[in-house]
């Protein structure tokens, strides 16, 4: 019983808060701030207009220059060329691209420049051109990519 009493005590107490409360914000005046003031005609802010004899369109753009297109063994080349000094090291081509560097540089300096790849590389597509006709059809084409070697269990 003493706790109904104690809860509707409660209970009347927060009702006569909220109504003091309510009194209280409902008896302010609130100011509302003046607006601000309009921005400035386009006059004063100097922009220039465009007369009546002013054309519609003006010049085209500039056009790009045009991109160098690197050939497919410029590319190839470059993919090696690591550090961009128009020279494949040893290093660059892969340890384990030994024998295929080797082969490549023909003379024997351990350096591979552009002429010793384009001349060795020009050789196999004129070898996989059985026709000679300066086109790789699919089969002559096959013939160009390098023999795998298939390790076989020995268990």
């Amino acid at each position: 019983m003493k706790r109904y009493v104690a809860g509707a005590g409660s209970m009347m107490f927060m009702i006569i808060a909220g109504l003091f409360l309510w009194i209280g914000v409902n008896g302010q005046e609130v100011t509302i701030p003046d607006a601000p003031p309009p921005p400035e005609p386009v006059e004063q802010l100097g922009l220039p207009e465009a007369n009546d004899s002013a054309p519609a369109v003006g010049p085209p753009p500039p056009t790009p220059p045009k991109a160098y297109k690197a050939s497919r063994e410029e590319r190839r080349f470059n993919r090696y060329d690591r550090n961009r000094d128009e020279i494949i090291t040893r290093l660059e081509l892969m340890s384990s691209r030994t024998k295929a560097f080797k082969a490549l540089d023909k003379d024997d300096n351990n350096l591979l420049t552009f002429e010793e790849w384009a001349a060795v590389t020009g050789d196999r597509f004129t070898g996989a051109d059985k026709d000679g006709n300066g086109a790789l059809t699919r089969m002559e084409f096959r013939t160009t990519r390098p023999k795998r070697n298939i390790a076989r269990c020995k268990c």
